[in-house]
């Protein structure tokens, strides 16, 4: 058996965060990443103007994820559109751009290795070896760690899904999307579109199970959401035949871990789930990845049994403002939402969404 005073079960942007926030602490930890090489995890991509900041913190410039910047925001309902100023430039980014940027900073890490569950001695790992520690940093994501799993009634009645499909650089594609990020408002779902730093477009969909049902399959939902839509139709026009469609399934968003246990920070999507449409899924990951490690180097192990309920207050508001959105924009009441929007208004939503990325 293996031990190591802080252990982190993920290498994505909360994890790294974690890892590097640590080591400034003066704590080296260990990071365990199941995939062998940096993959491009379904993702939609964006980064908020605070996010950027917060990364600069850790080394990251925003030039160094995509040279764009995303000024705009446009949304989409039947035959309504409304667009608005970001409140400040955000960028859009592939998950392996920036979790490789990230990870280049990480000190140890070791990979091709997955944790199968948490067992009163430490860690089970895939291999049948243990890793005790003394803190535990789940950063696995959207996907559950045997022993620490979300509660099945966080997933709904009617699960979400996600789906994400890349769209080949072009200049028709160009012209569409241009400098903002899109956000296509549908029943029971909804697309979100921007521009990586490679000039693919980056299609990611959040969609509720029975629509997907409904289709049959992910390539007939696309070709019946791109005949009801004809905005959303003239970007899935531009998706190459054959195009690999990523897929996760029961993305249980709203939820939140409220309390807490010594010696286990939830980090990420572990530890709250807001709503795609906010674009802030990755803020919130590198966010609790930093004020975990933070709160960690002040009290140890302990210091999780206050920090977790303490990062659960401070998404409150941008999960639930997200979730109201949702709510209606995935109902018959979006055109109208849409309709009604104002550039005003659609910044203070934007604004509303954020998590403050000071140390909580």
């Amino acid at each position: 058996m293996r031990r190591h005073a802080a252990l982190i079960v993920g290498g994505g942007p909360a994890g790294a965060a974690a890892a590097i926030a640590l080591a400034r602490g003066g704590t080296p930890a260990l990071v365990l990443e199941r995939t062998r090489e940096t993959g491009d995890a379904l993702c939609g991509g964006f980064l908020s103007w605070r996010t950027l900041e917060t990364l600069a913190t850790l080394g990251v410039e925003a030039d160094d994820l995509n040279r764009d910047r995303v000024t705009r925001v446009r949304l989409f309902a039947g035959d309504h559109m409304a667009e608005a100023p970001l409140p400040r430039p955000a960028v859009c980014v592939s998950r392996h751009r920036l979790d490789t940027l990230l990870l280049d900073r990480v000190d140890a890490i070791e990979r091709g290795v997955g944790a199968r569950a948490v067992e009163d001695d430490g860690i089970r790992l895939h291999d049948g070896t243990t890793v005790a520690t003394d803190a535990l940093f789940l950063a696995t994501g959207k996907h559950d760690l045997r022993g620490l799993a979300r509660p099945e009634a966080a997933r709904g009645r009617d699960p979400t899904l996600g789906l994400r499909v890349r769209l080949a650089a072009a200049p028709e594609l160009d012209a569409l999307v241009g400098d903002t990020i899109e956000l296509h408002l549908f029943d029971r779902g909804y697309a979100g579109i921007a521009r990586q730093e490679d000039g693919s477009v980056n299609l990611c969909m959040a969609v509720h199970r029975s629509r997907l049902t409904e289709a049959g399959s992910p390539l007939a939902l696309l070709a019946a959401l791109g005949n009801e839509n004809p905005h959303l139709g003239d970007r899935i026009a531009h998706m190459a035949a054959g195009a690999a469609i990523d897929a996760v399934a029961n993305v249980p968003y709203g939820w939140r871990q409220r309390s807490g246990t010594a010696g286990l920070f939830r980090l990420g999507d572990q530890a709250g789930v807001i709503p795609s449409l906010a674009g802030e899924g990755m803020g919130i990951a590198i966010a609790s990845g930093i004020a975990a490690a933070n709160a960690y180097t002040r009290g140890g192990p302990d210091a999780a049994r206050r920090w977790q309920p303490g990062f659960a207050r401070a998404v409150h508001r941008p999960i639930g403002v997200a979730g109201l959105i949702r709510g209606i924009g995935e109902g018959p009441l979006a055109p109208l939402l849409v309709a009604a929007a104002r550039p005003a208004l659609i910044q203070i939503v934007a604004r509303l969404t954020r998590i403050g990325h000071a140390g909580h």
